[in-house]
């Protein structure tokens, strides 16, 4: 091995080579212009680069897609600004297309080459190791810093190997990842369908019904009163002058949680100050998410998202219970209804107004049903929730392993040559990553880059 001289890199391979990045890529920049419509849009994710379907209504676009640049296969494309914020900030095209301008395309003379820097920046961006060359409030890599900066480079053969290797373990690993979440989706749709029955016919499976009134809820056990929310919710804002509070944030099969123990990636503000206080047993809704479910009671204090709404609670209703109700498929389907916002279906970001949700009714039993409801739904799914549990850490230490494993063998501390050598050629699975959420956010704080404009 020998010294790089990089501050990310202390070591590679001696007969790897260190070569400025101006000598391996150059940057495009071809606006499309008036023949935008003849592009299709392109993104990168964490899924890598991917086309976007705009007919579908899920994010924000930007009026002027004239500004947009072009895309080739085998182009790299970075984001070079935000990078600590950016859920990933280099990405190999495998389309032909467009971008926002306000993203750096660069070409390279060799595919083997650009699938190589991929994966190699790749894995500088897995552990945000290129600070040393951010600057100002942005946290932005400018271009001819980058172009400047020198890559460890093996030789041809080698660099085949290695992406070889690497896009045979990558596909077992992510088929592996695909399958606990699939087991993960089974789990919490049993879960779920345990919970609705609960919360809208109790525990008396004799127990005498009426018509609620109301189409979202349907028949009612007849001692259960209908209310609207407004009668047992009442807004809370009150704001951090700090910021010194503990970040929260929601997400769909933990409820309430705090940021750090869930988020590898640091917060997208930049302070907390001006976010909204939580306290336990008060209710925090997502509101462009609302419709998919995130509405719950919180156990801690802290601070969410000003973008958030926080509620107080009566004493005649169960916090645990009143969120159980409104996450169930019936009041999920209302508020994707009453909901206005960018997009449709399940898929888009839909803003739930207060207002909007204050007025929907509910069915609520005694309070002393209600605490006996849920102390069952606690017995019955525990089962389910530690085996959901057991394999949301499986697909962590999946992701775990696919990231130091990306990271050892581009910096040349693993040598595949031989291994690569033996491996069976292998059908194209590009369409896991269709199907695999290797983030798995369901918070909605990131802002769509897609809307920034060069």
């Amino acid at each position: 091995m020998k010294e790089t001289g990089l501050p990310w890199l202390n070591e590679a391979p001696e007969h790897w080579k260190l070569l400025p990045n101006r000598a391996l890529m150059r940057q495009r920049k071809v606006l499309v212009g008036e023949l935008h419509t003849d592009y299709r849009l392109l993104s990168l994710t964490k899924q890598g680069v991917i086309v976007r379907d705009i007919t579908g209504g899920k994010g924000k676009f930007s009026a002027n897609m004239g500004t947009f640049q072009e895309v080739r296969i085998g182009d790299l494309i970075f984001c070079l600004f935000d990078v600590p914020e950016t859920p990933r900030t280099v990405g190999l095209s495998p389309h032909d297309g467009m971008i926002t301008g306000a993203y750096a395309v660069f070409e390279c003379p060799d595919p083997l080459l650009s699938a190589f820097l991929d994966l190699f920046y790749r894995a500088m961006d897995d552990r945000k190791l290129l600070s040393p060359l951010y600057s100002g409030l942005r946290n932005t890599i400018p271009t001819p810093r980058l172009l400047s900066t020198k890559t460890p480079v093996p030789p041809s053969a080698e660099q085949a190997a290695i992406v070889r290797f690497l896009n045979h373990v990558d596909r077992r690993i992510l088929r592996a990842i695909r399958a606990k979440q699939k087991l993960i989706a089974l789990l919490n749709e049993q879960k779920q369908t345990v919970i609705h029955r609960s919360v809208t016919r109790g525990l008396d499976p004799d127990v005498r019904l009426r018509r609620s009134g109301v189409d979202s809820l349907g028949d009612v056990p007849e001692h259960w009163h209908v209310v609207r929310l407004k009668n047992i919710l009442r807004a809370i804002d009150e704001r951090s002058t700090t910021g010194a509070e503990t970040l929260l944030s929601l997400r769909r099969d933990h409820g309430v949680v705090r940021f750090a123990e869930h988020f590898s990636r640091p917060p997208q503000g930049s302070t907390a100050v001006g976010y909204k206080l939580v306290a336990p047993s008060q209710i925090v809704v997502n509101r462009l998410q609302a419709n998919n479910g995130l509405i719950f009671a919180s156990e801690i204090s802290g601070v969410i998202s000003p973008d958030y709404s926080v509620f107080s609670v009566a004493g005649s209703a169960s916090p645990e219970y009143v969120t159980a109700v409104l996450r169930t498929p019936n009041y999920r389907a209302h508020f994707r209804r009453v909901a206005t916002g960018l997009g449709t279906g399940t898929a888009g970001f839909l803003r739930l107004y207060d207002d909007d949700l204050l007025t929907t009714r509910i069915a609520l039993p005694p309070y002393v049903e209600q605490r006996r409801i849920m102390a069952s739904l606690d017995a019955g799914t525990a089962k389910t929730i530690d085996a959901i549990d057991h394999a949301e850490r499986e697909v962590t230490l999946l992701g775990e392993l696919r990231v130091r494993l990306i990271a050892d063998v581009v910096t040349g501390k693993l040598d595949v040559r031989a291994v690569s050598a033996r491996l069976p050629d292998e059908l194209d699975e590009s369409e896991l990553l269709d199907e695999i959420d290797l983030e798995q956010w369901d918070e909605t704080e990131v802002d769509d880059l897609e809307s920034v404009e060069a």
